[in-house]
């Protein structure tokens, strides 16, 4: 995990990288509030939304569910916003 990443800041900015949920770096286990957004911020277009949509389903094996998927023009970065169940 790198040090951007550790749970005091997932948990105030309320982001986690998809790459950290896919390599097995983030720890959730503290994180109190109901609602995540998961950040995907490399590769090429679909390989973002891939990475996002992977990291969702890692998560859901963990009690969160995707509430939605947004890639935003104005940086290139794609958001999956998932729920605690």
């Amino acid at each position: 995990m790198t040090a951007a990443e550790t749970p005091e800041h997932i948990t105030r900015t309320r982001m986690v990288t998809a790459r950290a949920i896919l390599q097995g770096q983030a720890d959730l286990r503290t994180y109190p509030h109901r609602l995540l957004a998961v950040v995907s911020h490399h590769g090429l277009g679909g390989d973002k939304v891939s990475e996002a949509v992977a990291a969702a389903e890692v998560l859901g094996q963990f009690g969160w569910d995707l509430v939605n998927i947004s890639e935003f023009a104005s940086n290139k970065i794609v958001y999956a916003f998932l729920r605690r169940r």
